[in-house]
């Protein structure tokens, strides 16, 4: 593998002239290329997309020869990161350009399908929160179950929110936590500030309730029939 010389790259980049954001840098393995053809892509994508094709300019940036500029940028035209335009100029003067779009497109479904990884992880993860409440493993029919909440959007803090309320009533059933769900939706609740807000709302009307059914009592005592 060829090495970029290092030296020229650092000053460069001590310049700021390549800019590598961090995404690119999280997500480049993807895109099947080796770090000095990564760097000298990044050296492109600095210059801004539709940059003149100027190998010469490119081979003294990067204090590289000629004839590996000509190779690297071979490599990434076959891996469809880059290619090799021709345009018109205002002056009616046909010019080479380098078009990074293909590099973008690709970049921007690497990204995607890593959001749709991370969120399958994170459904995972309710599955593994339920098992281990439960203290066993889910059967298939309470996977469709959960997969159903998820797929329907309700959000994961909800369903550990409604976890915990059937575990606080000593059930360990989807069915009933289910029906909370199915109840918190009717009532507009979405979030687990909604859910506390709730439980809060319910305390202080059973203990209203309470104390109306105390003073009821007081009310109907027989006073005069009360024993000495």
């Amino acid at each position: 593998m060829i090495i970029l010389k290092s030296s020229k790259l650092v000053e460069m980049y001590s310049a700021g002239n390549i800019v590598i954001p961090l995404y690119i840098m999280k997500y480049y393995k993807k895109l099947n290329i080796e770090l000095d053809d990564f760097i000298f892509l990044m050296y492109l994508y600095s210059q801004g997309n539709k940059v003149i094709f100027d190998p010469s300019k490119f081979a003294f940036d990067l204090n590289m020869d000629l004839g590996i500029i000509m190779e690297k940028v071979s490599v990434l035209n076959d891996k469809d990161l880059l290619s090799v335009d021709v345009r018109k100029t205002e002056k009616k003067v046909m010019e080479e350009v380098i078009n990074l779009e293909s590099f973008f497109n690709k970049l921007s479904l690497i990204v995607m399908e890593n959001m749709s990884e991370e969120k399958d992880n994170s459904k995972s993860n309710i599955f593994e929160v339920i098992e281990k409440e439960f203290g066993r493993t889910l059967s298939p029919i309470e996977f469709e179950i959960i997969k159903a909440w998820l797929d329907n959007n309700m959000s994961e803090e909800l369903i550990k929110e409604a976890l915990k309320e059937a575990t606080f009533n000593g059930v360990s059933n989807l069915r009933y936590i289910d029906k909370i769900l199915y109840e918190w939706e009717k009532a507009g609740i979405k979030t687990k500030e909604d859910v506390l807000k709730n439980n809060k709302k319910r305390r202080i009307k059973s203990e209203e309730d309470s104390k109306k059914e105390i003073d009821l009592d007081i009310m109907d005592w027989d006073w005069f029939d009360e024993d000495e």
